[in-house]
């Protein structure tokens, strides 16, 4: 077991960390486990660890869980990513509406976990901290912006990671290192006390290594039973985003679901082109950055790191007419989506197009990977849907993902299918 362990900040490609930045990381404590011992971080998850039992009758009990570092822990630095946002924020005096959850279900918290800035990317990429391992292919990067949770559970360090998903952030990293991550129906779990980021986007979501974890959490959690979907639909446009060796990959688990539930319906879920609907919602979704955060970034000037300043500047730069035609194209996607999921259909598509990122591609690379991405997971963060990606496959040594989108509430519906599978 290894000595001490404080989070530094990455300097190797970046002069941007001032003083405060550096006075906080010698601040940071050491990384123990609940029995005093130290913890042995071998997926450099976590910056910071402490332990707060749960209820002791609660379903979760004998569970352990590592929270991202955007939902208030009462008593430590929501830190966001951002050594400017630490410096500058108070320290919480009571949890996130959903950590109080998973503590009254029994749940024991054994600390924070890295995020991307401001949870502002999609790849765990961090300036400041460095990148959380991806255990399941160390060569890749484990995804973002929930990428100490992920990277918590695929080495095993808990049972279950805390994260949120507004763009991808719980699907994608899920994808990549190869573990199970539910994006929830938006506005079915309180984000009170968590940092927003776009909100009619953001939605709580959380990983797991296997469907039965999974289930337990949602119900622990009080998302609705569901009816079982009856018909799978294959949305082609989205499974031509991905690579023919992902496709391959993930023919198999197809192939099940299909020996379950009959053959899966082929359907165009954007007539209008999927260029289109990422556009819309990278629109959208910046504008509501924007006025969310604007305020701070114009007056704290935060030293982002390469993709999120450069992402900040262009949602700076939106203009009204480009909202408003945004907002107007969002609508009529969520009526598309509307008439196409019901409670009987669920979609079945690639998580992403294809495993993660090495991690030694340029910044460039990392970002046009982002923006193909972003084409498979759109859909349901325009429609406020819950999406549920479980492994399936590995391309190249590194895991594929298969999701399952559903109509508003079926997040419960989706686990139960992908877990009789």
């Amino acid at each position: 077991m290894r000595g001490p362990i404080k989070r530094w900040p990455n300097l190797g490609n970046h002069s941007m960390i001032n003083e405060k930045a550096l006075r906080l990381c010698h601040a940071l404590p050491d990384l123990h486990l609940p029995g005093g011992g130290l913890m042995d971080d071998t997926a450099d998850a976590f910056i910071e660890t402490f332990t707060l039992p749960g209820a002791a009758d609660g379903p979760l009990g004998g569970l352990t869980l590592a929270v991202k570092d955007l939902y208030d822990v009462a008593g430590h630095v929501t830190g966001f990513g951002s050594p400017d946002w630490a410096a500058q924020h108070p320290v919480p005096e009571v949890h996130a509406a959903v950590v109080d959850r998973f503590l009254a279900a029994g749940a024991t918290v054994l600390g924070k976990t890295h995020t991307d800035e401001l949870a502002y990317s999609l790849l765990g990429v961090n300036a400041h901290y460095g990148t959380p391992k991806n255990s399941a292919d160390p060569r890749r990067v484990p995804g973002g912006s929930s990428s100490g949770s992920v990277a918590a559970v695929a080495a095993g360090l808990v049972d279950i990671g805390l994260g949120s998903d507004t763009g991808g952030s719980v699907r994608a990293p899920a994808s990549f290192c190869g573990v199970w991550g539910l994006r929830t129906t938006h506005g079915l779990l309180p984000l009170t006390g968590a940092r927003p980021l776009a909100p009619s986007f953001d939605t709580c979501g959380w990983f797991a290594r296997d469907g039965a974890v999974m289930a337990r959490v949602a119900e622990a959690m009080g998302l609705p039973a569901a009816e079982a979907p009856t018909q799978l639909l294959l949305p082609v446009d989205l499974w031509a985003q991905a690579d023919a060796e992902t496709v391959a990959a993930l023919a198999p688990a197809l192939a099940d679901l299909e020996a379950r539930m009959g053959p899966a319906c082929p359907v165009v879920l954007a007539p209008d082109g999927i260029d289109r609907w990422c556009e819309t919602f990278r629109i959208t979704q910046a504008a509501e950055i924007w006025q969310t955060h604007g305020d701070w970034v114009q007056a704290a000037k935060p030293e982002f790191g390469p993709g999120v300043a450069e992402r900040f500047a262009m949602a700076a730069a939106l203009t009204e007419g480009q909202i408003a035609d945004a907002r107007a194209h969002r609508l009529e996607i969520r009526q598309r989506l509307a008439a196409v999921m019901t409670a009987e259909t669920v979609l079945v598509l690639p998580t992403c197009p294809s495993p993660a990122p090495l991690c030694n591609m340029d910044a460039a690379a990392l970002d046009a990977f982002r923006s193909r991405a972003l084409r498979s997971l759109c859909p349901a963060g325009l429609g406020g849907l819950p999406q549920l990606s479980v492994p399936a496959g590995v391309v190249d040594g590194g895991p594929v993902g298969l999701s399952l989108i559903g109509a508003a509430g079926q997040d419960r519906a989706l686990i139960a299918l992908a877990a009789a599978t």
